[in-house]
C-alpha cells in the first residue's frame, strides 16, 4: 500500500493520463448498458411492469399478443377456473391517433383491459377515467404535445377519446400504451374475421403449479418472460446490444492491460532493485493490484456520477433505464476486468531477475 500510494503521488500526470482513460472507458459501459436496458423497457415496458405472471394466448401465436385471437367463450373457460381476482381479459391493438384538427400522427399501442382488474395501471398524473371514451395513456405521450384533457382521435375508426390520466413505465414496442375500458376497446378494435368482442389473452396472476393445473384445451400458456421475449424485435435488439456491452468490457481489459503493462516494462529496473534490497514479489504485486484497484474505484465513482448526471437532463423520448443496482453490478464487473487485465503485468514482475535489472541500471 505504502509503495503504491508513493507512486501515485510521484507520478501523478501519469496516472491522471490513465485515470483520465478509465473513467471515458467506464462512462461509456455504463451509458451504452442504461441505453440496452433502456430500450428492452420501452419495448415491453407495459408487460413487465404490470401484475400478470402468465398469459392465456392462442395456440401457435409464438407467444404474441398480436398474433392471438380468443373469442369470449374460450376467454370465459379459463375464468370459471380461477378466482375473479385471477385472470383478466386483454386486447392488443397498434394503431395510430391524431389530434383533433391536426395533422400529426402519432404510433400507439391500445390496451383493452378492465378497468376494476389487476392489469389497470398506477396512475401518476391526474385522476382515474369516470365516464365513458375516457381513456389512461403513458406519460411519454407528452413528448407528442398531449396533455391531461387532451382529445384525440384514432385514425383508423375516427373514435374520438379523452386523456384523464397520465402513467409511467408503460410502453410496449416502442410505443405508448393507452388503456382503454371494454367500452372503448368495442369501438377501436378491428376485425375482419372475429366476433365483436375478440380478446388477445387472458392474463393470469396465479403462482406456477396453479398455471401448470389449468385445463386450456386448444389454448397455450405462455409466461411473462414469454411475451416479452415475443415482441417483434425484442429478443434480436437485446442480442445486439449486450454482445456490444460484452465487447465494450473485452476492449476495456485489453486497453487497460497495454497501459499497466507498458508502465511496469517502464519500472523493470525500480523492480529489480526492489527485489535485489529484500522486496518480495507478493509485495510488489499487491502494490499493482492496489494502484489498480484504487485507479478503478476512483474512475467508477466519476464515471457513476457522470452517467447518473447525463440520464437527469436527457429528454424524456431518450430509452435510458440504469438503476442503482445495475450500475453496481457493472461497476463491480469492470472492476474484475481492470484487475484481469493487470495480470499480465503481474507475470513480468514475477519473472524481473534482480541481478539483470541492476545491471542494467548501472
Amino acid at each position: 500500500m505504502f509503495l503504491a500510494l508513493r507512486e501515485l503521488k510521484h507520478a501523478k500526470l501519469r496516472y491522471i493520463l490513465i485515470g483520465l482513460i478509465m473513467v471515458l472507458i467506464a462512462w461509456l459501459v455504463l451509458f451504452v448498458t442504461g441505453l440496452a436496458n433502456g430500450l428492452a423497457n420501452d419495448n415491453g415496458a407495459a408487460i413487465s411492469s404490470n401484475k400478470a405472471t402468465y398469459y392465456v394466448l392462442q395456440k401457435d401465436s409464438d407467444n404474441r399478443l398480436t398474433r392471438s385471437n380468443l373469442t369470449a367463450s374460450e376467454t370465459e373457460s379459463v375464468a370459471k377456473q380461477l378466482k375473479k381476482s385471477e385472470s383478466t381479459n386483454l386486447g392488443v391493438q397498434m394503431g395510430t391517433i391524431t389530434e383533433p384538427n391536426k395533422d400529426k400522427k402519432t404510433d400507439i399501442t391500445f390496451f383493452g383491459i378492465d378497468k376494476n382488474g389487476f392489469m389497470i395501471p398506477a396512475i401518476s398524473e391526474g385522476t382515474e377515467p369516470q365516464k365513458a371514451k375516457e381513456v389512461i395513456a403513458d406519460i411519454s405521450l407528452k413528448e407528442s404535445g398531449y396533455k391531461l384533457g387532451s382529445k384525440f382521435k384514432d385514425s383508423a375508426t375516427g373514435e374520438e377519446l379523452t386523456i384523464t390520466a397520465f402513467t409511467k413505465n408503460n410502453t410496449f414496442s416502442h410505443s405508448p400504451v393507452i388503456f382503454v375500458g371494454w367500452d372503448e376497446w368495442k369501438l377501436i378494435h378491428q376485425t375482419n374475421q372475429a366476433a365483436e368482442g375478440e380478446y388477445n389473452a387472458v392474463a393470469l396472476n396465479v403462482s406456477e403449479s396453479t398455471a401448470n393445473n389449468l385445463s386450456l384445451g386448444s389454448l397455450e400458456l405462455s409466461s411473462s418472460k414469454e411475451v416479452l421475449q415475443g415482441i417483434p424485435g425484442y429478443s434480436e435488439e437485446q442480442g445486439s446490444l449486450l454482445m456490444m456491452i460484452a465487447f465494450l468490457f473485452v476492449i476495456a481489459a485489453f486497453v487497460l492491460a497495454a497501459f499497466f503493462y507498458v508502465i511496469t516494462i517502464q519500472k523493470i529496473n525500480q523492480f529489480g532493485i526492489l527485489k535485489a534490497v529484500g522486496a518480495r514479489t507478493a509485495y510488489l504485486a499487491r502494490s499493482i493490484v492496489t494502484q489498480v484497484v484504487f485507479l478503478s474505484v476512483v474512475s467508477l465513482l466519476i464515471g457513476n456520477g457522470l452517467t447518473f448526471g447525463l440520464a437527469a437532463i436527457l429528454p424524456a423520448s431518450m430509452p435510458f433505464t440504469l438503476s442503482p443496482v445495475l450500475a453496481i453490478g457493472c461497476s463491480a464487473l469492470f472492476l474484475v476486468v481492470a484487475v484481469a487485465g493487470s495480470m499480465i503485468s503481474l507475470y513480468r514482475v514475477a519473472k524481473v531477475d534482480a541481478l539483470e535489472a541492476i545491471g542494467r541500471a548501472n
